[in-house]
């Protein structure tokens, strides 16, 4: 698969991913009036699970190799988790929590972010860290 289709399909996912975590924080933060980090962390988890789930499923189904999903959600969460766990609760805090940004557009920002470093991870994993969908 060429990186051009790869990273189409990449960014589709984080679309519907980011969809998923905006609604998940806009119900909790606003809604339910959870504190922002706390609320942030839970939105990124949702929206972990739903892109791995599509990710191993279409973006890198072709580099499966017979890895058990469990595993493989390991190592996703271990490096892109983090990066977006982290990012998020950092950067949305920031500028929401401290700044007065509107949550959703600190959201936006911070998503847009942390992609960037999630899809460079998956594609081409730094030497020393396994991330894989397979």
């Amino acid at each position: 698969m060429t990186t051009r289709v790869r990273l189409g399909r990449f960014w589709s996912v984080g679309l519907l991913g980011f969809v998923v975590q905006s609604a998940t924080l806009a119900g909790l933060a606003d809604g339910l009036l959870l504190p922002l980090p706390l609320a942030t962390a839970v939105a990124v988890g949702a929206a972990l699970v739903h892109n791995f789930l599509w990710h191993r499923r279409w973006t890198w189904a072709d580099r499966r190799e017979g890895t058990h999903a469990l595993a493989a959600f390991a190592r996703f969460v271990t490096a892109n988790g983090l990066v977006s766990l982290a990012g998020n609760v950092l950067i949305v805090t920031v500028l929401a929590g401290w700044l007065g940004l509107a949550t959703l557009a600190a959201n936006a920002l911070a998503v847009v972010c942390c992609s960037v470093v999630n899809f460079t991870l998956g594609e081409d994993p730094l030497p020393g860290i396994l991330v894989s969908f397979g």
